[in-house]
Order: C-alpha cells, then structure tokens, then sequence
C-alpha cells in the first residue's frame, strides 16, 4: 500500500532555507503541492494530521547515520541506540564543535566552530583527533566517490560550503530525536529499523536521507555542476522540460507546480531551495512506486551504523 502523503525538505542551517515539497495521493495518483517554507517545530505532526494516519514517508537532506571506522572507535553497534544519547551523560559534548584540535575527541567529533586565519584548521586535526589513518575513514560508504562522483565532505567537518556536519547536528537534534521521541514505535528510520520492501509494515512514518544533488541523476537531468547549476534560474528552468518528462513517466501530477517551473523557480535566492524540495521528492516518489529501486547494498554496516541515501545507486 503506498503512503498518503510523501514529503521532502530540502534541509539548511539557515531556518529561511529550508523548504519542502509534499505529494499526496489522490486516486492512485501523486499530486505535487507547490513548495512551501519547512515549520521544522511541527512538520511531522502536522503531516501525520494531513495523511490522516493513512502514513507519510519523510526525506530530509541531511545525513542519517555514522562512518563504520568512527562506530568502531566508539563501540556503537547500532546509530539509532546511540542517536538520543548524544548531547547526554557521556556524550554531552558531542554536539559542541570543537574550537580547537585538543578538543576533538570520539566524544566531541565535529570541528572546527570558526576559522579565523587561514591555514589554523584543517582536516588531518580531526583524522588525528579521532584517532582514524585519513579522512576517508570518517566517510560512510554513501559518501565516497565512485566514477565520476567526487568524495563528499565528512559529516564531522563543519567549514566551507559542502561541509554538511552542522546540518547533521540540526537534523538530528530538530528533527530525529523528537520523532523518535513522538511517534516511538510508530516510526521506521530507513534503513536502519526496515527495508523498503518492509514499508507495508510500518504504522505511522518512515523517514529516509537524500541528497537533492543525487536526485538530479536519478530522475535523468544530470548530475549539477556537470555543464549547469542549480543556483542558476535560466539552468533550472532548461531542466523543466527533462523534469516533467520524468513525471509523465512515473504518473505524477505537476499541474499545482505549473506556475513554479515555468518561471525555472524564479530569480531570488530560495529557488534553488525550492528546486532541490521537488527533485528530491521525484527521486523519491520514483523509489517509493516501484520505478527505480532503493540502491541499498546488502552490508550490515550499512544498515546498523551508517545509513545510505535513497536510491542512490552505485
């Protein structure tokens, strides 16, 4: 049975940059709303009342889960036991980034809170903080490039433009953790607590992780920074003809988008946000309605420690 309701945000720090994107079936058909800013304090409450306990699968683009090298270090066996102890007990430090390399530890991962100068931070402190070989030992399996993908930035890494850590501890905090908290037993994190062919046995939501630059591939527009960008207004809207194609494909409705895409999402700064909101919701929509499958490996560390992004495939 497929979810009432599919939801993706497109996830920042930055509260005004978070924007998200809902598909609700209707007759056996997905209709997409037009995107719409994230109330992060009640989007999971206030999906499950829109589904109406028909149930709603969340994709949020941040990451869900820990590098294997790291869990070992830290004896995590499984990333959900562990996730609602962090900021706790032992672990009270954890989401405090650490100013400087003697801080960093198992126990407070994330570095650096600032760079004032140039050349005072750089990642073999945290490699040697942690107590790994090199920084590709604090990547999960889903981060590291393969073909013509390039290695992604390690979730404890909080400086620059694709470091992704402080949307972890935001994610995490914000959301995971009070869900957790909400629903207990009613929510499925994939894919640590069930596989995708397990959905039908979930009570109330799943939440997966993506990646809205994944997405782009998955839904066939090409990987961004390959010849386009997503910032841009007049790349988006030459992928709306690709992107519509892919709905035709998949039997989803875009007629309440319409406006949004003939406009490529507009000039002003969140129309990437907005653009990123759709593809990852289309990428998901994909997976969920059998047309392209989930990409998980079949490793065991995958699905107890570090997670995977949602149809990514590799």
């Amino acid at each position: 049975m497929l979810p009432k309701l599919v939801v993706h945000a497109d996830w920042s720090t930055n509260t005004n940059k978070r924007w998200m994107c809902k598909a609700i079936l209707h007759q056996n058909i997905y209709k997409i709303l037009p995107p719409e800013p994230v109330d992060t304090k009640n989007i999971i409450y206030s999906s499950l009342r829109e589904a109406n306990d028909w149930g709603v699968i969340f994709g949020f683009d941040f990451p869900i889960g820990i590098p294997k090298y790291y869990a070992d270090q830290a004896s995590i066996h499984r990333f959900l036991d562990i996730l609602p102890e962090f900021g706790l007990g032992i672990w009270s430090d954890f989401y405090k980034v650490a100013e400087t390399p003697e801080e960093i530890s198992i126990h407070r991962p994330f570095y650096p809170r600032k760079c004032i100068n140039k050349g005072d931070v750089n990642q073999k402190h945290l490699v040697n903080g942690i107590g790994v070989n090199d920084i590709k030992a604090l990547l999960r399996r889903c981060e590291l490039g393969v073909g013509k993908r390039n290695d992604a930035c390690s979730l404890f890494w909080t400086l620059g433009g694709n470091q992704v850590g402080k949307a972890a501890i935001s994610g995490w905090r914000e959301i995971l953790v009070p869900a957790i908290n909400l629903l207990n037993n009613e929510l499925v994190i994939w894919p640590f607590d069930a596989q995708l062919d397990q959905m039908n046995e979930f009570k109330t939501a799943m939440i997966v992780e993506t990646y809205p630059g994944d997405a782009c591939v998955q839904i066939g527009i090409g990987a961004p920074g390959k010849g386009w960008s997503k910032r841009k207004a007049i790349d988006r809207l030459n992928k709306m003809h690709a992107i519509k194609q892919f709905a035709h494909k998949i039997d989803v409705d875009l007629k309440m988008v319409e406006s949004e895409l003939s406009q490529g999402f507009g000039n002003s700064a969140i129309g990437e946000d907005k653009f990123d909101a759709l593809v990852g919701l289309l990428g998901m929509l994909s997976v969920i309605m059998g047309y392209s499958d989930d990409g998980l490996p079949n490793d065991d560390a995958i699905k107890s420690v570090e997670g995977w992004i949602f149809g990514q495939n590799i």
